[in-house]
């Protein structure tokens, strides 16, 4: 009676981590620290709570699924911007659809992207592996076969689709790109991203760039599929890019967030989530436009994220593997045996990581390339964070 793709699905990391430390207590008259979930905690605008109280009377209206012009138009000349892409590329009305969060639009992508079949065969999906879960999910409800690419230290976290087997891209339907990677914090260089869009048009694949950790960077500005788009002559065909308020504007809550490309994906993404997706209320539009056209906040809370990783440098050094991303807010530390170094942690220091076998599967050689590491994020106050990092390396040690 169920429906057999369920069983496609992996284990959930986070359940998966709770069954772990379920019955080791932490330490007495110890306050536990959270490093585990990537769940920004600085503090939002504060703008947000004054526009939400004067478009409060919009909360007695169903909200459309393409939102608002207003919207639509704040992100178009958001990504202008940010990419120096050419004036018209974007057109708020045909290349741009609110979502709520963009978590439900990854997994929605699939069921644009993948027919049933590709090429006379079961359609493939390929992805980043470490993975965010909803990566692997997407596909296995679709009907596609997931192949993981990893994503490893060799590579500089990134990898190289001109390394594909063209057999591989010619059952290829959709493939996953994020740049800064989570967990690792490899970022794509421009090249690699025309690379993959030119894939994408010469194999008949949609090429999904997830980009929510694009303005949580050191010092360069990540490169995006939209730049590499412009670069190839500002046609969108195949490409679809999502980007979120949550890690950008410290407002997870606000479940705000975009898909920009191909105008025809982006007409069928709105046809499917009318039948089924959450509409983005016109209270939360009205703040996340008004977070798109302000960059301060923004700078400032790069800002608080570089003066961790500055103290991350000091208290670990060179020890794990330790190195510092270009992009994103965590730690991929390499500490021998990830589970007990998670229970340890917990059981000794109050703290909680994620191993980085829960977001990692299997590679055509039999290994986990999250095998060994663990996901520590830098989502609290500098304080906290220092605290949490002197208990992780006495740990550790």
């Amino acid at each position: 009676m169920l429906n057999p793709r369920l069983g496609r699905l992996t284990g959930y990391p986070f359940q998966r981590l709770r069954e772990l430390l379920a019955d080791i207590p932490a330490p007495d008259g110890m306050s536990p620290i959270a490093l585990s979930i990537g769940e920004p905690q600085h503090t939002p605008p504060s703008f947000i709570s004054r526009i939400l109280l004067e478009r409060e009377k919009d909360w007695s209206r169903y909200p459309m699924i393409d939102g608002t012009h207003d919207f639509r138009a704040a992100v178009a000349a958001w990504a202008r911007a940010r990419f120096d892409l050419p004036e018209g590329m974007l057109d708020p009305d045909t290349h741009v659809l609110p979502l709520a969060g963009t978590r439900e639009g990854l997994f929605l992508a699939g069921l644009v992207a993948i027919p049933e079949t590709k090429n006379g065969a079961r359609p493939l999906a390929l992805v980043p592996n470490p993975y965010y879960h909803v990566y692997s999910g997407s596909p296995a409800m679709a009907g596609a076969e997931t192949v993981f690419l990893s994503a490893t230290r060799e590579n500089g976290y990134f990898p190289r689709l001109g390394d594909v087997a063209p057999e591989i891209f010619a059952r290829t339907a959709m493939v996953i790109v994020c740049s800064p990677n989570n967990p690792c914090g490899g970022v794509a260089q421009l090249d690699d991203l025309v690379e993959a869009v030119e894939l994408a048009r010469r194999h008949d694949f949609v090429l999904i760039s997830d980009e929510c950790y694009s303005e949580i960077y050191d010092d360069v500005p990540p490169a995006g599929a939209l730049a590499a788009c412009a670069r190839l002559g500002g046609e969108l065909d195949n490409v679809l890019v999502f980007n979120s308020l949550s890690k950008r504007s410290s407002a997870p809550g606000l479940r705000s967030g975009f898909v920009a490309g191909d105008p025809v994906l982006i007409r069928e993404f709105k046809r499917l989530r009318s039948y089924g997706a959450t509409a983005v209320p016109y209270p939360i539009l009205a703040v996340s436009a008004a977070l798109w056209r302000d960059e301060s906040h923004v700078v400032e809370n790069r800002a608080a994220y570089r003066a961790k990783f500055d103290v991350a440098q000091q208290t670990i050094g060179g020890r794990y593997g330790f190195f510092r991303p270009r992009g994103g807010f965590f730690l991929w530390l390499e500490v021998g045996d990830d589970v007990r170094a998670t229970q340890a942690l917990w059981r000794e220091a109050a703290v909680r990581v994620l191993p980085g076998s829960f977001i990692a599967e299997e590679d055509e050689r039999g290994l986990n390339p999250g095998h060994g590491y663990i996901r520590v994020a830098l989502v609290h106050d500098l304080e906290r964070i220092g605290n949490a990092l002197e208990r992780l390396v006495k740990v550790l040690r």
